[in-house]
């Protein structure tokens, strides 16, 4: 009878919690590595959000935990953007366009020779073939506000004088 009662909770229990974990995915940014998610905004023509970050900076964590977390970005991110995080200190090789070059190279080259320090957010515009750098921490409030700007500026919609 404890056998019958297990299996009849078991049959109940599992479709919620493969419920539970695909709600659980789709309210947590899938972030991909640049080499991968690069690749996919030229494919897509979808803007690349770029984040990058060093391990042992605050404010990145922060962001992380205040702003990347919140479902208000998740969902405008996941529509209009492909999330990359970016951490040029480590050692690896990154592809471009121009072939394999180093993180620290792949930094310079996105901040035109002027890494201004973590976080910064750099959006790619496939469309325009830009980069946007925007350093330092958002909120969610501001941080809504530039995506939305973002968006409006890859479509044509506005002309940017500051980020």
């Amino acid at each position: 009878m404890q056998f019958r009662n297990f299996i009849v909770c078991m049959v109940l229990i599992l479709p919620n919690l493969t419920f539970a974990q695909e709600v659980n995915n789709k309210t947590k940014l899938q972030w991909l590595d640049w080499n991968e998610g690069f690749l996919k905004s030229n494919n897509e023509q979808k803007i690349a959000l770029i984040d990058a970050y060093t391990e042992w900076c605050g404010w990145c964590k922060k962001m992380d935990r205040d702003t990347y977390a919140k479902t208000s970005v998740i969902d405008k991110i996941n529509e209009n953007f492909v999330p990359i995080k970016f951490n040029p200190e480590i050692k690896r090789t990154y592809k471009t366009s121009n072939g394999e070059i180093s993180g620290r190279q792949l930094l310079l080259q996105l901040s035109n020779n002027s890494p201004s320090g973590y976080p910064t957010t750099f959006f790619y515009l496939p469309s325009k073939n830009e980069i946007l750098p925007v350093p330092g921490y958002y909120g969610e409030k501001d941080f809504m506000n530039l995506l939305d700007k973002i968006v409006k500026y890859s479509r044509g919609e506005i002309e940017l004088i500051n980020n």
